[in-house]
């Protein structure tokens, strides 16, 4: 790359600019007053919104949408090297760009910069601490994986010395982030595509680590293993978080409303501090909260601004989201695609007074799944009734020995009710002649299975 100065740029374009993030970071370069322009497979309403600010967007990939007056292309890690747009500004000599490299170059411009990291949680912690940093009045910039509405989108361009985003640890892309305050929620398998095990998931996330500011803070749970090995030789501060009570901030006597919404005693450095209210469900959210708070703290924000931020966080859209009421049955849609997160959502229903439990899944990504087999069988068997249908490719090519039929095999040697259909309309007529009142519906999964919840109230 010749230049390392955002100022020099006056042309950005976006591979991929309709994509959750990519969207925020042309977002905040058109602020700068930038020319924005990009291409996306198809429109969005995230498309059109900036078109509507001045965007030039393109709905397909071709190389005659790079010229010489751009001079920078911004790309993702999903974008292979055959994208006649990458191509094109090769050949041009035009500076190219990965987008975790310039969200990087972008949070060093602000003199509080807050990375989220983890397995699990990073869009729901962000989104809880957005909201603790807005009744704090700070006015934050935020990046989050999902649409927030508290911010009415994924993005939000404050105008103070805060910037909080999501860190994601897939190829290894936040290594390019330099944070004051990085949390680290959880460290599990996955992404198993890129990374060979669990040592070189924490081995990145080790990395990432180090990385933060020397003044800073590391806020990490205590649940995840061997955690004095990743902690021993860090410069900056480390605060624990988590139920065990040598934590900095721990809880205990926690208890749920009808709703599912957890009620919990916080403890700092084992001493009670006050009761907090989430208004999310599930127990998981709990540790989620604890790190936001651990962050608030450490940003002097006060205890009643953060439990007034946590309370008008009511979750993030497709974080156990409420879809609607179907012939007396509750439909919710969750992004859970991970083992874990699956079981995380089953259990935090199991909180509200239902029927029976169906879940709606849909495996994302043919690695994924393959991988983690044993440890889906195992989750999705907390289920009364399961429907299974194809895997979501995502950015991969089906390599022919994993199906999601062989999670139906599976999981038919256990009590619960399994079904493997493909057509989501016929995913409807099933959940029409099964489910009754009073039972709840959950789509589950990163791709487009949440489109069903509609389907069904649309019927």
């Amino acid at each position: 790359m010749k230049k390392n100065n955002l100022a020099s740029y006056r042309h950005v374009f976006f591979i991929g600019i309709g994509g959750i993030s990519m969207s925020g970071l042309a977002e905040v370069l058109f602020n700068r007053g930038l020319t924005i322009s990009g291409s996306d497979q198809s429109a969005s309403d995230i498309t059109n919104h900036l078109k509507s600010l001045g965007a030039n967007i393109y709905i397909g990939h071709d190389s005659d949408h790079i010229h010489k007056d751009i001079d920078l292309v911004v790309y993702t890690a999903a974008v292979k090297a055959d994208n006649p747009e990458l191509i094109k500004a090769k050949a041009l000599n035009i500076d190219i760009m990965e987008r975790a490299t310039l969200l990087g170059y972008i949070m060093a411009d602000y003199a509080q910069s807050i990375a989220v990291a983890g397995t699990h949680g990073k869009t729901t912690t962000t989104s809880m601490l957005a909201h603790i940093l807005m009744a704090g009045h700070l006015d934050p910039t935020i990046s989050v994986g999902a649409i927030l509405k508290g911010i009415h989108g994924n993005f939000k361009i404050g105008h103070s010395d805060y910037f909080v985003t999501e860190a994601c640890e897939y190829n290894n892309s936040f290594h390019k982030f330099f944070p004051t305050i990085g949390l680290v929620l959880n460290i599990e398998e996955d992404h198993l595509d890129f990374f060979k095990d669990i040592h070189a998931i924490r081995d990145s996330f080790y990395q990432f680590m180090q990385n933060i500011d020397s003044d800073g803070y590391l806020i990490i749970n205590d649940a995840i293993d061997d955690i004095q090995h990743l902690t021993a030789n860090l410069t900056c501060e480390v605060i624990s978080v988590g139920s065990l009570s040598s934590s900095t901030y721990s809880y205990d006597n926690v208890s749920y409303n009808k709703l599912g919404h957890p009620t919990f005693d916080l403890y700092e450095q084992g001493k009670f501090v006050d009761s907090i209210h989430l208004h999310v469900t599930g127990s998981h959210n709990i540790e989620n909260a604890l790190a936001a708070i651990a962050t608030g703290r450490c940003l002097n924000i006060g205890l009643e601004q953060i439990k007034q931020g946590l309370l008008d966080f009511s979750g993030a859209n497709r974080r156990f989201e409420y879809i609607g009421t179907y012939n007396g049955i509750t439909i919710i849609d969750d992004y859970a695609h991970h083992p874990t997160e699956i079981r995380k959502t089953i259990e935090a229903a199991r909180h509200i007074d239902i029927n029976r439990l169906y879940i709606v899944f849909q495996p994302h990504t043919y690695s994924r799944t393959k991988s983690l087999y044993n440890d889906f069988v195992e989750a999705l068997k907390l289920a009364d009734g399961v429907i299974i249908t194809d895997i979501y490719a995502a950015r991969e090519k089906d390599p022919g020995d994993i199906h999601a039929s062989m999670i139906v095999e599976s999981l038919s040697n256990f009590d619960v009710d399994i079904v493997y259909i493909d057509d989501f309309d016929e995913i409807c007529t099933f959940i029409q002649k099964n489910c009754v009142p009073n039972d709840m519906l959950i789509t589950m999964g990163a791709g487009n299975v949440n489109i069903i919840g509609p389907m069904l109230l649309n019927k």
